[in-house]
């Protein structure tokens, strides 16, 4: 879904304009959910009562948005399930930020009480509690200073988190359910300044879902989880979304959470959910800990933990027969017979000073990669970054981004048809 327009307003009813895709549709009489997954009475009630009879009754038509559809009951509310983008397209697109992750000193849970099958509250603060130490020593080394969002097991675990920090010379705070409103504006209206002295909010819930800060680089998980990969995706989203000069997320995993949930993550990542009920089922399936598993690399990209294919450079595993032999980083590129750069470094390089002299700053990553890829045959490895000397372009990449261009356009003109 593009956009949502309020097209016109008769009676005090609101009329909408859903643009999806290339195709405006009218949606009148509808009820449009944003953040489906959280179920509020408000909608699920009418839903309910309209949900079995004919549209041919007046009924409205019920569309629901949801970033992670995970929540239990969403197949009983709604009809089908579409998946617009997955979480790897949206990267490549610019419109995420790729992350790294550091697997930090681990919040060690053998044997902690568990009920339903997931870690008590009070048995992830008490292991918590032990490495609070680590947790503020390896940000100091690996967190580069980024405002960062920390996810503690509880509010006692986010207050002495928030202690240790502040005790280091960061300045840190709590953000809870226990924060009073006044004092939640105030650490906002500070922590969305560019250069806001206030570098880590501590939360538990609060933080995970919804907010937005788009700046926010770093994400500190504290909270570890056995069942719900919706929480884990939603407190690393907090540092995905796009921002200016955003090169990536650090994720520094001290819940081992990465690691325990990389196999169902990286096929949500890749593929997105098949159906309303999958997500419910991720999220009631237990995952045991597997410390006692070797933790496996990237084979091309060093990126841990990976399974069959990587979330970091797309690496997926494959017999030898289907291996396509690629070019070399310090190889000459070519497009055709004409050589356009000494080596795919270079190449990067006349990519990303293209798309920074044309179209959006924050969407250079992205329009740069599907350049360097259209030349190259592969993407160019995640670490390197949008900080290139200035490089002239060269006469042949030109001609090939401009006749993209131009396939493009009619593509888009065909579609209107």
């Amino acid at each position: 879904m593009e956009s949502v327009e309020i097209v016109e307003c008769q009676g005090g009813r609101p009329v909408y304009n859903l643009r999806v895709g290339e195709h405006p549709s009218y949606f009148a009489n509808g009820v449009l959910v944003h953040n489906c997954h959280t179920q509020l009475a408000a909608w699920v009630d009418l839903i309910t009562q309209w949900k079995d009879k004919p549209l041919s009754e007046g009924g409205p038509v019920f569309v629901g948005l949801s970033a992670t559809p995970f929540s239990k009951g969403l197949g009983k509310l709604f009809t089908n399930l579409v998946n617009v983008a997955t979480m790897h397209e949206l990267t490549q697109n610019g419109v995420l930020t790729p992350f790294r992750t550091f697997s930090a000193t681990p919040i060690d849970m053998k044997g902690a009480k568990t009920s339903g099958g997931e870690w008590t509250d009070k048995a992830a603060e008490e292991r918590g509690l032990a490495i609070i130490g680590d947790v503020v020593k390896e940000w100091v080394k690996l967190g580069e200073g980024r405002k960062t969002i920390v996810f503690g097991a509880t509010i006692k675990h986010c207050e002495e988190m928030c202690r240790a920090f502040n005790e280091a010379g960061i300045m840190a705070a709590t953000f809870t359910k226990d924060t009073k409103k006044a004092e939640r504006e105030t650490l906002l209206r500070e922590y969305r300044k560019p250069d806001s002295v206030l570098r880590v909010l501590i939360s538990v819930e609060a933080l995970a879902k919804g907010f937005d800060v788009a700046d926010v680089s770093c994400v500190v998980d504290c909270r570890p989880l056995r069942k719900s990969l919706s929480t884990f995706i939603q407190m690393l989203g907090r540092g995905l979304r796009s921002a200016p000069g955003k090169v990536d997320c650090i994720l520094l995993d001290h819940s081992g959470n990465i690691v325990r949930f990389q196999r169902d993550f990286e096929d949500v990542y890749f593929h997105g959910l098949n159906s309303l009920d999958m997500g419910e089922k991720l999220d009631a399936t237990v995952r045991k800990d597997e410390e006692e598993r070797e933790e496996r690399a990237c084979p091309k990209c060093g990126y841990k933990p990976f399974t069959k294919k990587c979330i970091s450079c797309g690496f997926e595993k494959t017999s030898a027969s289907l291996i396509e032999h690629q070019p070399g980083e310090m190889r000459e590129v070519f497009i055709g017979t004409v050589r356009v750069a000494d080596n795919q470094r270079q190449l990067w390089a006349q990519c990303v000073n293209y798309c920074k002299k044309h179209g959006n700053e924050a969407t250079v990553y992205g329009r740069a990669s599907h350049i360097f890829k259209s030349v190259a045959g592969e993407f160019q490895p995640k670490q390197w970054s949008t900080n290139v000397p200035d490089t002239p372009i060269p006469a042949a990449l030109l001609g090939k981004i401009r006749n993209q261009m131009i396939r493009w356009g009619k593509g888009k003109a065909a579609k209107r048809k």
